[in-house]
């Protein structure tokens, strides 16, 4: 048995196999609903885009352009208030 990656989602790679055998193409949507608790988090677009630009840019060339200044500007996805950085992310 392969071990998962950590961070795999299971659970979406077999939703994508259930898809991949559906006879009419269409997306299985069964037991797949939006919640309050998996609703968007709003964030600025320019925000987002701003950190997704000096992350692109960090990678190019491999000096600090500011990209975690940026992303501690956005909102956390994973706090369920959408406000607490904790674990890796907050170094």
């Amino acid at each position: 048995m392969m071990n998962d990656p950590k961070g795999s989602r299971p659970e979406a790679l077999a939703k994508f196999a259930e898809v991949a055998r559906h006879d009419d193409g269409q997306p299985v949507r069964e037991g797949v609903k939006a919640t309050k608790e998996t609703a968007a988090i709003p964030t600025d677009p320019n925000l987002k885009q701003d950190a997704a630009t000096k992350v692109l840019r960090e990678g190019v060339l491999h000096r600090n352009q500011g990209a975690m200044k940026a992303i501690k500007k956005l909102p956390d996805r994973i706090a369920k208030n959408g406000k607490g950085r904790g674990g890796a992310r907050s170094r």
